[in-house]
């Protein structure tokens, strides 16, 4: 990952990867519009010409860009044109925020250490889909969400930073997802905010922050959960 460069006046070039409403998206748009996130927004696209998500950007005067994956013969062949279409905008880092595709190692060996992830679980427990009703499954005290490195292990790389919620006894899936986005729209911007500083980034199959190893996840729980 090329270094940002950290001068007052520069924002790091990022484009978002959505499938969906994007609410983390629109969460990461006023972070950029209120300054507290340093990050210029070259693009956010999907694999649905129907995603909210897209309508936020435009909303937002940000550049779009649909691609169905459907329209391709196989997983390789999409990849490839959401790699041309993301390299035109020339990011030095890819966010996927609510993006629902499992990626090639193709595609992820050229974003290495140059792509991350949101996920709705304290990884590396329940990867995957379902995670709100498995933790309640499970009897969990506690649940939450991940930003990772992406890497070709699927919700498997280094994990940079996590907020928690807490598990109530009559707590239904969607109650408690709701806590969790809550604390999702403040955990992923505050952790791009670290990539604008280039006080992250990774090294083999760890994250480093300010220089140092990250041997747990840097907690970003907020008081509202």
């Amino acid at each position: 990952m090329t270094p940002p460069n950290t001068g007052t006046d520069t924002r790091l070039p990022i484009v978002i990867l959505i499938s969906g409403s994007g609410s983390n998206l629109q969460a990461i748009i006023d972070a950029t519009e209120n300054d507290s996130l340093h990050a210029d927004i070259r693009a956010v696209i999907s694999n649905r010409s129907d995603a909210y998500g897209l309508e936020r950007a435009r909303q937002h005067g940000i550049k779009t860009a649909a691609i169905d994956h459907n329209d391709f013969a196989d997983r390789a062949s999409f990849d490839q044109a959401l790699q041309n279409c993301i390299d035109q905008y020339q990011p030095q880092l890819i966010v996927l925020a609510g993006f629902m595709r499992i990626l090639t190692e193709t595609f992820v060996d050229h974003y290495q250490g140059r792509m991350v992830n949101i996920h709705p679980s304290l990884l590396p427990a329940y990867t995957g889909l379902n995670t709100h009703q498995r933790a309640i499954d499970a009897g969990d005290a506690e649940h939450g969400v991940s930003i990772h490195f992406v890497t070709n292990e699927l919700d498997g790389g280094p994990v940079i930073s996590q907020a928690r919620v807490a598990i109530h006894a009559h707590d239904k899936a969607e109650d408690l997802a709701q806590r969790v986005l809550d604390q999702e729209h403040h955990l992923y911007p505050q952790t791009l905010e670290w990539f604008c500083q280039g006080r992250i980034r990774q090294q083999d199959n760890q994250a480093i922050f300010d220089g140092q190893p990250l041997h747990k996840p840097l907690d970003c729980t907020t008081e509202s959960n």
